[in-house]
């Protein structure tokens, strides 16, 4: 700035403009154009759709950026240019004239509102990209069952980011890195189908599940109903009602008991699996609060342990789907049946459903058509079967997604042991201590619950509070064999 002719205050500046820089000036124009109406359609619109929001909070800021990369390009270049041409300076601000200072004012004023437009659109990004929406919306075919599977679990009210990210800029910024590369596979189609579980860069469950839960608390003993039906004829029904010893520290005795014993801050359990899915697990090791440590292992596994691979147990390694939870076909049709969304007096029609939902469909349009029309078969004219056929087509869109190949095979579930191995990859009297004193027991099933009723009728009301022993429904069961051995959930 100096001193003009005029007396006024005068700015001299080389002729920085060139096309390339109007070219960046006009797409930082239209894609702030473009952001704002965007941003109108989604604010006042009636639902909220999420490629809205990545057209206003992704794809716009993106030619906002290179408008202004360009507007920096096309002044190096002309710079450069002035230099090598050694032409004299053109532009002059006087601002003893009104115009040049109505010009500087609008620009600063510009310049202000940019900042500020820029401040609300960054704002804005980072709470799309933690939003449910973004995560399981954006790139549909890829999250469909994770967005599905989530919207019908317990934890559907709960945010993608607090369980996957949790609170803290660390992990935020581990999971933004993460997720470039989860962009380039879905934009190049280079993911997985299905995508493959457990996640092994999860944030530890102290860090996320226990900001609501935590085994601290007491939770006590708690009943649950199952209701199940067999494959016969009739649609046979049998219900076991169990006491669940689920614990925790219990404050009144101070000292840790039932299931959630095993995540106790008293005490450190740690275990080394051997395979991807951790359903294999040859060596646990226990670490008592006065010190003393007990290693268990299978014996047929004779390698060394290997630091890196030991995982100290927390909540995911029972509920490792606490959000995403592919119902076992069985236990969904058994679910509809008990609620009376199917008729039990179908002959066979539990059998039948279970059968016409878990055969391979290259699409779930072709699934529905293939089950509406396997129902209508078995069941010709019986106006009864249209609201099986509801049923079931809604069972199928919830829990089966040809596209990603994803289904209850495909994701083992670790709580209980019916359908699989769960509490018995270790509770399986088959990983004794060192010293040959222990073992980590399962024929005592009292241990983690009681059956206080089982069967239909009658038998539900004679409850017993000491426990009943399991009485299996087919009479020719061998208990030799653990239940997994022949549940797999389907047929």
């Amino acid at each position: 700035m100096s001193n003009g002719t005029g007396g006024g205050m005068t700015a001299r500046f080389p002729r920085l403009w060139n096309w390339i820089s109007l070219t960046g000036a006009v797409t930082v124009a239209a894609s702030v154009f473009a952001a704002g109406l965007l941003f109108l359609v989604d604010a006042f619109g009636r639902g909220s759709n999420p490629y809205v929001g990545v057209l206003t909070y992704l794809v716009a800021p993106v030619f906002t950026f290179l408008g202004l990369g360009l507007i920096v390009l096309g002044v190096l270049l002309r710079r450069r240019e002035v230099k090598l041409r050694g032409e004299p300076i053109p532009l002059v601000i006087d601002l003893s004239r009104a115009r040049d200072r109505r010009i500087l004012g609008y620009f600063i004023g510009g310049s202000a509102l940019f900042l500020v437009v820029t401040a609300v659109g960054s704002y804005h990004s980072y709470h799309f990209t933690e939003s449910t929406v973004f995560c399981g919306q954006a790139c549909h075919t890829v999250m469909e069952p994770e967005m599905v599977t989530y919207q019908h679990s317990p934890h559907a009210r709960v945010a993608c980011v607090q369980c996957h990210i949790g609170p803290g800029a660390e992990w935020y910024v581990k999971a933004k890195l993460s997720g470039l590369y989860q962009v380039y596979a879905t934009l190049f189609d280079k993911y997985p189908r299905p995508i493959p579980t457990p996640i092994s860069n999860l944030r530890p469950a102290r860090d996320t599940c226990e900001q609501c839960h935590w085994p601290e608390k007491f939770s006590g003993d708690m009943v649950r109903t199952y209701t199940h039906f067999l494959s016969d004829a009739t649609n046979s029904e049998y219900t076991v009602r169990l006491l669940l010893k689920v614990g925790g520290a219990n404050p009144r005795l101070g000292r840790a008991e039932g299931i959630h014993w095993h995540v106790s801050k008293d005490h450190q359990v740690e275990y080394l699996a051997t395979d991807e899915k951790r359903l294999k697990i040859p060596w646990v090791r226990l670490t008592r609060a006065d010190g003393t440590v007990t290693e268990y292992r299978a014996p047929d596994f004779t390698n060394a342990v290997n630091p890196a691979a030991i995982r100290v147990m927390d909540c995911m390694d029972c509920h490792n789907r606490p959000a995403h939870i592919y119902k076992k076909p069985n236990d969904a049709v058994d679910l509809a049946l008990a609620l009376g969304h199917m008729d039990r007096a179908l002959p066979s029609v539990r059998s039948n459903a279970t059968y016409l939902i878990t055969q391979p469909y290259p699409d779930v349009s072709t699934a529905l058509a293939a089950i509406a029309s396997g129902m209508r078969e078995r069941y010709p004219g019986d106006p009864r079967v249209n609201p099986a056929i509801a049923a079931l087509q809604d069972i199928y869109r919830q829990n089966f997604f040809p596209a990603m190949k994803a289904n209850w095979r495909e994701y083992p579930e670790h709580i209980g042991h019916k359908d699989w191995p769960g509490c018995v990859r270790c509770h399986d009297d088959n990983h004794p201590s060192a010293d040959g004193r222990h073992n980590i027991g399962f024929k005592n099933c009292h241990t983690c619950h009681e059956i206080l009723a089982q069967g239909a009728g009658e038998d539900l009301t004679r409850l017993t509070p000491g426990g009943q022993e399991f009485k299996h429904p087919v009479e020719d069961w061998d208990p030799a064999f653990a239940c997994h051995d022949c549940h797999t959930g389907g047929p």
